[in-house]
């Protein structure tokens, strides 16, 4: 595919503006051709207009077109072929497998979507009809147009055709989605594959828009933009807190669900300190560097007792660190903030440098870091807590049950929080499980969180910092609902009603009626 550089103004490519961007290989810190537009603030404003003007025809398409649709887009990316995997691999430094498996995911998500359309209830629809009372039915509508900023370290999967991309088409809302910079070659070739589907089934012009830009004004204009009705963002805590704070200075203010980093704390129980020593060592040191650490769900933050176990533990981690290669990271922006976090952490007092990965000679390499403190010192920093987006961890050493309390309840907001224990440890810690329900969104048991599985019962969100609402997901089909709204229906025509709320039940969903859950092909007032 020659790639062109232009935005997609719904089904048209335009190029207006003056500034362009190159892409650059971070391997070898090249510049790859073509150059790519910026897009101006008419390009901005046409885009989402287009999606507005679509919104009416796309939200009351069936469940089943829409399905048809997501699927479409889903045999269109893997109709790219090596020439997506190729550029993408060039764009990101990231090797082919990796690639390969992450477009898997981003297809099954699409497809996994599809399949909650086609069986339909995940409208919840509602209907109570008991009179004298009088006739109310409700269900989740579409909200409106969609802003979706793209994320760098999954340049599929979280990007132009991820997961909020996904869940918002499947709600029934037109998506403006800002490009990112760091692989835009990959962002253009999936933006035809969308535009092919949107042409081959039949979809609105408008319902899907892409547009490049390094400069912050390109993604503040869609924020700003009055027709959007709602933000996805993956990406650092700046850019979404201030991408949240922008929406809520609007006029009408709109939901952010911004996912901005966790540092996914790790609490090694004393019986699994004994019993699952070396397991942990070699788990917790390839998650922590997986992808050269750079993955949301890495695990920077761990606890364990300093006992002869932990020191065991730490001499293991130590000689596993010590031997793990660098790897070029995927921007010269991430690398800097990377090297440069490490060496802050590593001057603050409390702080020590067990071990370090090797060293490498080529561009923006990554290198692995482990360091330790103790839980006095990390209580009394908070910088401690923060993520460092790359391979690194920190070891907090505790003496006691208590300590182990005191450092979750000492906890902001994580994605994810993970216990390694026995029965017995489980048992004895049920207390500190209690506080972490209220400081994660998932907890694992015997695991590490690098790794989100795409299903129904996924949750990959979780409190302030780690997003803006803990109230949702990123991950997994329950992601639709941060594009839908209920709307109540009261007393309406039964002809004039959606089909999800007629009385025949013609779409053949379970609904709630009169309070009990019910797939009957035909309901009757009582």
């Amino acid at each position: 595919m020659d790639l062109t550089g232009y935005n997609f103004i719904g089904k048209e490519l335009s190029g207006k503006g003056s500034a362009t961007f190159q892409a650059v290989n971070p391997a070898d810190g090249s510049a790859m051709a073509p150059p790519f537009h910026e897009a101006t603030q008419q390009e901005i404003d046409a885009a989402v207009r287009k999606a507005e003007e679509a919104f009416q025809g796309y939200s009351n398409k069936s469940g089943k077109e829409r399905a048809v649709f997501l699927e479409a887009i889903a045999d269109a990316i893997q109709n790219l072929g090596d020439s997506l995997i190729k550029r993408c691999c060039s764009e990101t430094g990231l090797p082919e497998s990796r690639i390969i498996g992450e477009r898997g995911r981003t297809v099954g998500q699409l497809k996994l979507f599809a399949g909650l359309l086609m069986e339909g209830s995940w409208v919840d629809a509602r209907i109570d009809i008991a009179p004298p009372k009088p006739d109310i039915r409700s269900m989740q509508k579409a909200l409106g147009p969609v802003g979706v900023f793209g994320a760098s370290n999954f340049p599929l999967a979280f990007s132009v055709a991820g997961g909020d991309t996904t869940a918002a088409l499947a709600a029934g809302c037109p998506i403006v989605v800002k490009a990112h910079p760091a692989h835009p070659g990959t962002c253009e070739m999936i933006a035809h594959a969308i535009r092919t589907a949107v042409e081959r089934s039949g979809m609105p012009d408008g319902t899907f828009s892409m547009v490049h830009g390094q400069s912050a004004d390109v993604g503040m204009a869609i924020v700003l933009h009055p027709l959007i009705k709602a933000i996805g963002f993956t990406g650092s805590y700046k850019g979404g807190k201030a991408i949240f704070d922008a929406a809520m200075k609007r006029s009408e203010p709109i939901p952010v669900y911004s996912e901005m980093g966790s540092a996914n704390p790790v609490f090694i129980l004393p019986g699994a300190l004994r019993t699952f020593n070396e397991e942990i060592a070699k788990g917790l040191t390839a998650s922590v560097t997986l992808g050269v650490g750079q993955y949301c769900t890495n695990p920077g933050l761990f606890f364990y007792e300093k006992n002869a176990d932990g020191e065991k533990l730490q001499k293991l981690l130590g000689q596993n660190f010590s031997s793990i290669e660098s790897a070029p990271m995927l921007t010269k922006g991430i690398y800097l903030n990377y090297s440069g976090a490490v060496d802050r952490m590593n001057k603050q007092s409390g702080v020590k440098m067990v071990s370090r990965g090797k060293s490498g000679s080529g561009e923006l390499q990554g290198t692995a870091s482990l360091m330790e403190t103790s839980l006095a010192d990390f209580l009394r920093n908070g910088e401690f807590e923060n993520e460092i987006f790359g391979p690194s961890t920190l070891a907090v050493c505790v003496n006691e049950k208590s300590d182990y309390l005191r450092a979750a309840q000492a906890l902001h907001g994580h994605l994810t929080a993970t216990l390694w224990g026995t029965d017995e440890d489980l048992a004895e810690y049920q207390e500190l499980v209690h506080i972490l329900e209220r400081k994660v969104g998932r907890l694992i048991v015997n695991g590490f969180p690098t790794g989100v599985d795409v299903c129904h019962s996924m949750v990959h969100g979780g409190p302030f910092p780690a997003t803006t609402d803990s109230r949702s997901t990123s991950v997994g089909t329950l992601s639709i609902y941060r594009f839908t709204r209920p709307v109540c229906y009261q007393n309406f025509p039964i002809g004039r009603l959606p089909d999800e709320l007629k009385n025949e039940n013609p779409l053949g969903i379970w609904r709630l009626v009169n309070g009990t859950r019910t797939n009957a092909d035909y309901i009757q007032k009582k």
